[in-house]
């Protein structure tokens, strides 16, 4: 008998697995996405803040701020923050391209046109941003008795800023007195008369005297045209020191031998006042009767 052909079994066939990559891909598409376009703007913003620090470090670099600037040469008896009131006032304080070829001259005169300044000596920008500004300040001599109260100048009769003075540091300066103008003005700016031009250079040539003699006013006294000038300390203390320094009339004693005859009077008080108020418009009978010496004939 012949067998009967068997039949083939169907070959099974084999479904791929659920867990491959690709299924995954598919499955979880939009998150992805998500999740590359949040690292690729990662990665952007960290390029362009990179960029922009840098940028923002080296912009710094080359503005010069209030702070940075070194001010040297202020007086002890400038109480006022003087830089930035410069600065301030200059429209400044808000900072200053380094490379900006105005720069020392900017800052020259901003500091110039501060009432305290009376001269810009150097002004020396450096990287990074900064500067070194030196300045001469002007000196208070006296006060110039005012209605209301004190003003306070300089030897040249410049208004000083009252604010900077206490009633307790105004008293240590003498005073100028009989003086009937106003100043024509700001601070930092001549008076404008004459007659406190004239106290003030006086103030200034008695010096240390004022003290060390008790001296504490001095004022004009004698017609227009020939003022002289009188120091005035405790009563009966008045010495007639004539003419202002400088505007001697003919045969008056020039400021140094009056002042020399004050430091007289310091050591020995009661020797030129024994006969009344001192008067050093007339010589000494030493100075008088001396031969005023000649100059050889070759």
């Amino acid at each position: 008998m012949v067998a009967p052909p068997r039949r083939g079994r169907p070959l099974p066939i084999e479904e791929p697995e659920s867990g491959g990559l690709a299924p995954f891909l598919a499955e979880h598409r939009a998150g992805l996405g998500a999740v590359a376009v949040i690292a690729a703007a990662s990665v952007l913003g960290w390029v362009i803040w990179s960029r922009v620090s840098e940028s923002a470090r080296v912009h710094a670099d080359a503005i010069l701020m209030p702070e940075a600037v070194e001010l040297k040469g202020v007086a002890p008896w400038v109480r006022c923050d003087l830089k930035a009131e410069a600065l301030r006032n200059a429209s400044l304080d808000g900072g200053l391209p380094l490379d900006d070829p105005e720069l020392s001259r900017r800052l020259a005169r901003a500091f110039e046109m501060h009432p305290w300044v009376k001269l810009v000596v150097n002004v020396s920008p450096r990287h990074p941003a900064a500067a070194r500004v030196e300045v001469l300040c002007r000196e208070p001599v006296a006060m110039v008795g005012v209605k209301g109260g004190l003003l306070a100048v300089d030897a040249e009769g410049v208004v000083l800023p009252s604010g900077d003075f206490t009633a307790e540091s105004a008293s240590l300066y003498p005073r100028i007195s009989g003086v009937e103008s106003s100043p024509q003005g700001p601070e930092g700016s001549a008076w404008g008369d004459p007659v406190v031009e004239e106290g003030a250079a006086l103030a200034l040539a008695v010096g240390p005297e004022w003290k060390q003699l008790g001296l504490t006013e001095c004022r004009p006294v004698g017609r227009p045209g020939f003022r002289r000038w009188e120091l005035v300390g405790p009563p009966p203390r008045t010495i007639l020191f004539g003419s202002a320094p400088g505007r001697e009339t003919p045969g008056e004693p020039l400021a140094a031998a009056k002042i020399a005859r004050l430091r007289a009077l310091e050591a020995d008080p009661a020797a030129d006042e024994s006969n009344g108020p001192l008067d050093l418009t007339q010589e000494t009978g030493d100075a008088a009767a001396a031969p005023i010496p000649s100059i050889p004939s070759p």
